[in-house]
């Protein structure tokens, strides 16, 4: 991270809302209250652009940006789209982005932005060494991987297959609240979830995000893992945080 550069700004994208903050990047901390403006239905990269100018006109924001997304992300360009419009599938969206904002854009996974968030400011401040997993828990599964401080993009882990089942259609928040599943009964589905991903990965720490991270303490007593198992440090503001820092890494 350049020392010229205390300050970025981050932009989540969200199926819901779009929430924008400039970010001190050497603390690793909001440097404003965020803004957020609800997702413009259709949610077209166009109009989630144009929303994304109000945001970055807010703050009077004029320089590069980093923004999260809810998809894959190969080199600016949308591969996949969950809760948003169809139109961001084989996008160039970083093209779109810089057009409309006439900002330049690093666009990037969301879960991986807040796995990057994590691992410098968070939970796994702590951990330059090893490998580190960050698993949002969610509508769906989010999932990121940063070894030795360096993020492996676009892992999807939480589409892994287990027991014939895409593993966030039974382990996802979204299915505790779908089947009214009590705290034990959703945990056991989790310990089936992370005992899968710790055999494949071995990592030496596992992060928690998500909104139920801050009922850790609910769940978490029907987990058992051999890898030491957090809630995630910086909740709703990882994403933001993290699109910052990569932009300007």
């Amino acid at each position: 991270m350049s020392s010229t550069h205390a300050l970025g700004f981050g932009i989540d994208i969200g199926g819901s809302g779009i929430k924008g903050a400039p970010v001190d990047l050497h603390k690793g901390r909001l440097a404003a209250d965020r803004v957020r403006i609800p997702t413009p239905q259709p949610s077209t990269p166009e109009a989630v652009a144009e929303t994304v100018t109000q945001i970055l006109d807010e703050f009077d924001w004029r320089d590069s940006f980093g923004c999260t997304f809810p998809a894959v992300v190969q080199h600016g360009v949308t591969r996949t789209a969950a809760n948003v419009d169809r139109a961001w599938i084989d996008c160039d969206a970083a093209a779109v982005l810089r057009r409309v904002t006439g900002r330049d854009a690093l666009l990037v996974n969301d879960a991986d932005a807040a796995g990057v968030a994590e691992a410098e400011f968070g939970a796994a401040a702590d951990r330059h060494h090893g490998l580190v997993l960050v698993v949002t828990l969610g509508t769906g599964i989010g999932s990121a991987l940063v070894n030795h401080g360096k993020l492996v993009p676009n892992t999807e882990f939480g589409h892994l297959e287990i027991d014939g089942f895409d593993a966030e259609s039974r382990a996802a928040d979204s299915a505790r609240e779908r089947e009214d599943l009590d705290w034990e009964e959703w945990g056991g589905r989790l310990q089936r979830y992370f005992t899968h991903v710790e055999n494949l990965l071995w990592p030496d720490l596992i992060v928690v995000g998500g909104g139920v991270s801050k009922k850790f303490e609910k769940w978490s007593p029907y987990v058992r893992t051999r890898t030491k198992l957090v809630p995630a440090g910086l909740l709703n503001e990882a994403g933001i945080i993290g699109a910052a820092l990569l932009a300007h890494g």
